[in-house]
């Protein structure tokens, strides 16, 4: 669906307005974005992780030739004796990168090697630890089968065949198979550009002095590690004071050479209202909460032409609701497809669970598998959003419904793993 200021304006635009559920949140961010423009052609060394712009058709069979599957021999299929044995006489050989130039006959078969053409007349490997050979003959008994041990040209991939599609991520296996068919470029997706900062009086860098009530900035560090593994281009701003001007102009200079904008802090209701005041004014907000937690305090709109997120300021905060409403939207924007970005699956509890209803909620949890191979999760212990080392020794969220309460030890909860975002 097209990006538009009307369709980011509907509903909860202010910080009074009901909580959205995680669900309809996930819905109306995913209807108001569309894929970025701009492609481009890398090598294929470049093109790990990028996004494919087109789909791609192989120029050629894999593999190009009938071949062996097996060292062996090769030889005509109407030779196979059904009882007793047969004696073949051995014409040559055939190698993997040198084939057998010849044909064989009836009675005749060639040694052969794992990879290599088979020869004219030829339609089937033994393999050299079923015959007995004796100088230039070899005895084959029965119980085989016509055509065993052969591989087909084009079995793997066929010419003519889309063997990888657009809005595919590219792994390190897509590289190996583009290399197998000889395509040294593909067209990508350009990378998407995110600009991200922190708000707050009472951060402070590393490698700064802490006075009272101050701290580390961590937001911003965990920030660029996950966009770092999404693979878009980065825009670090820092910190940016709470203060009218400064928070005007860092919206605008965002706005202005990103394609999404990123904030932590500032968006909760009692915090300064610099955040809230710049929106109004070169802004548009669809919703300022969702009921989650961690992470009620959730913005999501426009900032001129460019997606606007405002994360809470809770470093745990900050993770689950990047995981969950952040990620899929840069991959939708990023042109991915065919990718479910938070898949669950249902898991025996180990510990007990405490919650009230009313709000979805993402506890920290390590899966692990018993000394019986039985996996189960576990709790890591206290859920504050301002524990960050939990998240460090956390695997997995247990995914608790809204409508549910606390979990008691042996109960089956959706557990969701980390996918190499956080």
């Amino acid at each position: 669906m097209k990006q538009t200021s009307a369709n980011l304006q509907q509903g909860c635009g202010g910080h009074g307005s009901p909580a959205l559920s995680v669900e309809d949140a996930r819905a109306r961010i995913t209807a108001a974005l569309a894929p970025v423009g701009g492609e481009e052609k890398v090598a294929l060394r470049s093109a790990l992780g990028r996004m494919l712009a087109e789909d791609i058709r192989s120029p050629i069979n894999v593999p190009a030739h009938t071949n062996s599957a097996m060292d062996g021999y090769a030889m005509h299929g109407s030779d196979l004796p059904t009882r007793g044995n047969a004696e073949l006489a051995v014409v040559g050989t055939a190698w993997a990168g040198r084939p057998y130039i010849g044909m064989v006959k009836r009675g005749q078969c060639t040694r052969i090697m794992t990879g290599a053409p088979m020869p004219k007349g030829t339609d089937t490997v033994i393999m050299q630890e079923d015959v007995e050979r004796d100088g230039d003959t070899i005895r084959v008994g029965n119980g085989h089968k016509s055509g065993q041990h052969v591989r087909a040209a084009g079995e793997d991939v066929s010419a003519g065949q889309t063997v990888l599609s657009a809005g595919r991520q590219l792994l390190p296996v897509d590289l190996g198979l583009l290399a197998s068919l000889g395509i040294a470029e593909v067209k990508v997706r350009r990378r998407l550009r995110v600009a991200f900062f922190s708000t707050g009086d009472e951060l402070r860098s590393i490698g700064e002095q802490l006075a009272d009530g101050q701290v580390f900035d961590s937001n911003r560090y965990t920030l660029y590690g996950m966009l770092a593994r999404l693979g878009v281009d980065i825009i670090d701003m820092g910190v940016v004071p709470d203060e009218r001007q400064a928070t005007h102009e860092a919206f605008i200079q965002a706005a202005d050479n990103s394609d999404v904008l990123i904030t932590s802090g500032g968006v909760s209701v009692g915090e300064a209202d610099y955040v809230k005041e710049t929106l109004d004014k070169i802004g548009k907000v669809d919703f300022w909460q969702i009921a989650i937690k961690p992470g009620r305090p959730l913005a999501f709109g426009r900032v001129k032409a460019a997606v606007f997120f405002g994360l809470p300021g809770n470093p745990v905060s900050v993770m689950v609701t990047f995981y969950q409403f952040v990620a899929p939207a840069l991959r939708q924007m990023m042109g991915q497809i065919g990718i479910d970005p938070n898949p669950t699956f249902k898991v025996r509890c180990a510990s007990r669970l405490k919650k009230t209803k009313g709000r979805t909620e993402f506890q920290r949890a390590v899966l692990e598998r018993t000394v019986e191979g039985e996996l189960v999760v576990r709790s890591t212990g206290a859920q504050g959003s301002g524990l960050l080392h939990s998240m460090s020794v956390a695997n997995c969220f247990v995914v608790l419904p809204a409508d549910s309460g606390g979990v008691e030890p042996g109960a089956l909860v959706e557990v969701q793993p980390f996918h190499g975002v956080i």
